[in-house]
């Protein structure tokens, strides 16, 4: 439900900045915004003038211009967005101002010895369970991991760490000083070279040495002896970058072994590792033209230039997957976007695609198992989806339901390709369907499976990606609508939970309403729900195939405080409301519908739609529990016809204002269910036979009841106010008429007795109503001004709200509310005949 996702998260934003502001406002301007072309496009890549413009604000520019170099060489996510945010409040003085007073704030608070107060302990008991729940979770998963594995656990052991000998990347436990003998400069050039062969192997030679690395991943560089010839020594430092490179290569392949590195760096370690082979070889065949006799250090140069673009690019390629400590799909990223980069030589991006390709292979393979048996195989947490799994199937079949489809598949977006970000989402999709299929006890009847490859061109593994899509969800769908009868199960929601069904909900209503009107912790939930079974076998329900999955339940909480609780608008009127809460239901305030679903409907109708089918059927029900109040009045005041002109004169008032108030609650019925359900369940019904996958059905029935619950005045807090006050005051009315009534007897008696004692009786009746209702509460005409003056009041206060909101386009159903309970201008012109009266009042004790 995007708009109470939107709620809760300015919410706590604003709770974070410290304001007490009403989130509504804030809502409704995002809302509009959202509504209007983009204002502004956030690009992942920073531009060059956001930088400098940061940079020129910060207190020390250099620090600021370093640090941001130093991320992006380590390719943080979201670099690009985060800058342009650091621009955009740099750029608004007012918020810069606002934040910095904020930290400033915050961080003296934090050096103070805080005390805990009363008020302080609600946040600390929320933080204490979120973390008790959190802990829980981390800890079942690391005990379903640990079942799973019956394996020995693997001694995770570095060789080259543990024995420094074994590294061909200059041990750095051989202390190696220059040679002290002075070697003619005609016998120079000989001894260098191999110097020059050892350093491309990574050893040490005797006039040339390796200088020790100040970080991990630092280029390595060289030191040349002063004895060597000028000449000798500008060709050995234009050779030496050759052996840099290597050494990087060779530091990426020693470290990459321990299995935490991901099978993916495994397999770019076994491809790095069959170039080195190359290499080496090279490096031989160096050595033995060097041995005849037959290598200088031009010919040297001349040879190794085809071998220094490559080694340069695995250099660069392992050096900045090791400053971004990537594995998995990161590591496919900075591969494919090295490729793109790479202009010009063929033999280049042949190197790149072999690297890339040899690289995906585990990484594709996971993939295959995912998009066409639903299955993960990803022990080192490589893979763009993730399992939390962590409840077990047979604990699956309702209160799971609602999370099993968000929460337990999830995609970790910096684990994803770049060449597969466009289609995470249906990867994602075909494995969740699989992976229901299966719990089904159903299978998939594949074609030909298509063995999925990474090409940099034509790309037919996202061909085949799409093909298991269509069919995995083309299958959940059939077993969802045509095995498990979903529509036939919505339908049968919406005859209870909407009051579709109008003769089951007039038996039901007859049958409970003396046992609903009771003290809900008074009520035996046993009974209820027998009267329950008695209605459903009573009406045209009886024919309904899942009327058994019916069962009645009452809430501690009425409908206003439940609505709050969920648009989570943290105002000072909520804790006011919230602090009055405790104060005792009846039935009719506490009751609703449940529904038992099974496996896998309880995927579309779950706890979370329940929860959304209940609050509607919440608000319907006590609307037709006033007006089967009002009516009932209306009955008793049937007998007022069989008075004289002046004894039912003195029920005018209270005649009328029962007649507005069974008109309002009337219209408002009429509205919700004529204006409202069934337009939008048509549209249900138009978009659902349309529908190609679950994600479809999931967004087309959310909208359904997104769309019901704002259309029905409950997602806006002033509207849901105004109507439950409205409630009230009629509840009022009604309970005071029926106390009166035994009055309008008498005065029936009196009548037929004669016109001579009419107005005897008439004055008797009234004057026992009167001695009756107490000094305290004055007479009947007032208590009935009161009542009108109260329910004028509420119902001017929900026009005036229905008016404001009507005026937005996406609420303009609302003015149907408005145009039938004021049809002929009345509350408007008793408003505004207020007013005049009031300013006139004013004048008067002015003057």
């Amino acid at each position: 439900m995007s708009e109470f996702k939107l709620h809760h998260l300015v919410g706590e934003l604003l709770e974070i900045l410290g304001s007490s502001s009403a989130p509504e406002k804030y809502v409704e301007e995002l809302q509009k915004r959202c509504s209007r072309s983009s204002d502004l496009a956030i690009s992942n890549v920073a531009t060059q003038s956001c930088v400098r413009k940061l940079a020129k604000n910060a207190p020390d520019p250099d620090l600021f211009l370093q640090k941001y170099e130093e991320l992006k060489s380590k390719n943080v996510d979201l670099l690009g967005p985060f800058m342009q945010l650091l621009d955009l409040i740099s750029a608004d003085k007012n918020l810069k101002d606002h934040l910095g007073k904020n930290a400033l704030s915050t961080n003296l608070s934090n050096t103070k010895s805080s005390t805990i107060t009363r008020e302080d302990v609600p946040q600390i008991c929320k933080n204490v369970i979120k973390a008790a729940v959190e802990g829980e979770r981390k800890l079942n998963k690391q005990i379903s991991m640990t079942d799973k594995r019956n394996d020995p656990p693997l001694v995770s052991q570095n060789w080259v760490v543990d024995r420094p000998r074994f590294s061909w990347d200059f041990p750095s436990d051989l202390s190696v000083t220059f040679c002290q003998k002075v070697v003619p400069a005609a016998s120079q050039e000989t001894i260098l070279l191999w110097d020059i062969l050892c350093c491309l192997k990574g050893m040490d030679g005797s006039y040339i040495t390796s200088e020790p690395l100040a970080n991990p991943y630092d280029v390595r560089s060289f030191v040349i002896s002063q004895d060597v010839g000028t000449s000798y020594k500008q060709l050995a430092q234009q050779i030496l970058p050759l052996a840099s490179h290597y050494s990087m290569t060779v530091r990426f392949i020693e470290e990459k072994v321990l299995p935490e590195d991901g099978q993916v760096n495994h397999a770019l370690r076994g491809a790095l590792n069959c170039l080195l082979k190359d290499y080496l070889l090279f490096i031989v065949q160096l050595e033995a033209e060097h041995i005849r006799g037959k290598l200088n250090l031009q010919k040297l140069w001349f040879y190794i230039q085809p071998t220094m673009a490559t080694m340069a690019i695995l250099a660069h390629i392992t050096s900045t997957i090791c400053k971004a400590s990537a594995k998995g799909g990161k590591v496919l990223s900075l591969l494919h976007e090295h490729m793109n980069d790479i202009s010009g030589e063929a033999k280049s991006k042949e190197l790149c695609l072999f690297l890339i390709r040899a690289a995906s292979v585990p990484y594709m393979q996971t993939l295959e198992k995912w998009v066409y048996k639903g299955v993960i195989s990803d022990p080192y947490q490589e893979f763009l989806v993730e399992d939390n799994e962590l409840i077990q199937r047979e604990e699956l079949p309702m209160d799971y339901s609602a999370d099993y489809w968000e929460k337990r598949y999830t995609v970790r977006h910096e684990r994803i390709p770049v060449f597969l970000s466009e289609h995470a989402q249906t990867i994602l999709r075909t494995g969740k369907y699989l992976n229901v299929i299966r719990q089904c006890g159903k299978t998939v009847q594949w074609g030909k499976q298509e063995p999925l490859e990474y090409q940099h061109r034509g790309q037919k593994y996202i061909a085949a990606i799409d093909r298991a899509y269509s069919e995995a969800a083309r299958t959940l769908l059939e077993v969802l609508i045509h095995e498990n009868d979903l529509m036939g199960r919505l339908r049968s929601v919406k005859n209870y939970f909407l009051l579709a069904q109008g003769d089951f909900v007039v038996q039901f209503m007859n049958l409970c309403e003396g046992e609903l009107a009771k003290n809900m912790y008074d009520i035996v939930i046993h009974r209820l729900a027998s009267l329950l079974e008695l209605a459903l076998r009573m009406s045209t329900a009886d024919c309904d195939p899942y009327k058994d999955d019916l069962k009645p339940e009452l809430l501690p909480h009425d409908l206003q405080f439940q609505m709050f609780r969920i648009l989570s608008i943290q105002t000072q009127g909520e804790k006011d409301f919230c602090s009055q809460v405790d104060t005792a239901l009846t039935g009719l305030e506490a009751f609703v519908f449940n529904y038992d679903v099974k496996w896998p409907v309880s995927l579309i109708i779950n706890r979370k739609a329940i929860a959304c089918y209940q609050m509607i059927f919440r608000h319907l029900f006590y609307c037709k529990h006033i007006e089967r109040l009002l009516c009932r009045v209306w009955i008793s005041n049937k007998i007022a016809k069989t008075f004289t002109c002046e004894a039912a004169m003195a029920y005018r008032q209270a005649f009328s204002l029962r007649q507005r108030m069974l008109d309002c609650i009337q219209h408002l019925e009429y509205y919700m269910m004529v204006e409202v359900i069934e337009p939008n369940w048509l549209t249900f019904l138009n978009k659902m036979s349309k529908v190609s996958n679950v994600d479809d059905v999931l967004s087309v029935h959310q909208d359904l009841l997104d769309n019901c619950l704002k259309e029905c005045m409950l997602t806006d807090p002033v509207l849901l106010a105004c109507i439950t006050s409205l409630c009230a005051v009629c509840v009022e009315f009604c309970n005071f008429m029926q106390q009166m009534s035994r009055y309008y007897v008498d005065a029936e008696l009196t009548s037929m007795i004669g016109s001579c004692q009419d107005d005897v009786g008439d004055c008797d009746s009234e004057n026992d109503a009167e001695s009756t209702l107490g000094a305290e509460e004055g007479s009947f005409e007032e208590r009935i001004t009161k009542l009108d003056t109260r329910f004028m009041e509420v119902l001017v206060r929900l026009l005036d709200r229905i008016r404001d909101l009507g005026r937005e386009i996406d609420n303009e159903k609302l003015l149907n509310v408005l145009c039938r309970l004021d049809f002929n201008m009345f509350y408007t012109e008793m408003l505004s005949r207020q007013g005049m009266e009031k300013t006139t009042r004013q004048q008067d004790i002015s003057g």
